[in-house]
């Protein structure tokens, strides 16, 4: 199993997680229970369940660089561009916005 933090302008958010099931995206109680809360994405709002799918959340995904930059993560790093989680957490670590 692979898994992320997420944050949101500098707070813990929840944990992204991979598995031979999919992934998961999961808000952290104490995150929830903030009365400034923020959902990351419209796509996961707010809730104390997890979200599951069996492919990379659209948001994440689209964190993830494309095009010559991606290129060169593969070639330098020696990712596999098929691996969107091992993208995520080597190319993802401090994205720009919240």
């Amino acid at each position: 199993m692979r898994a992320a933090k997420v944050n949101i302008h500098d707070t813990w958010a929840g944990i992204l997680s991979e598995d031979e099931h999919g992934y998961h995206f999961q808000y952290r109680k104490e995150y929830l229970a903030e009365p400034d809360a923020e959902p990351v994405s419209l796509t996961l709002p707010l809730q104390k369940d997890a979200f599951h799918g069996q492919v990379l959340f659209p948001f994440f995904d689209g964190l993830i660089p494309e095009g010559w930059l991606l290129d060169i993560a593969e070639k330098n790093w020696k990712l596999n561009a098929r691996d969107r989680m091992g993208l995520l957490l080597a190319t993802c670590r401090d994205c720009i916005g919240a």
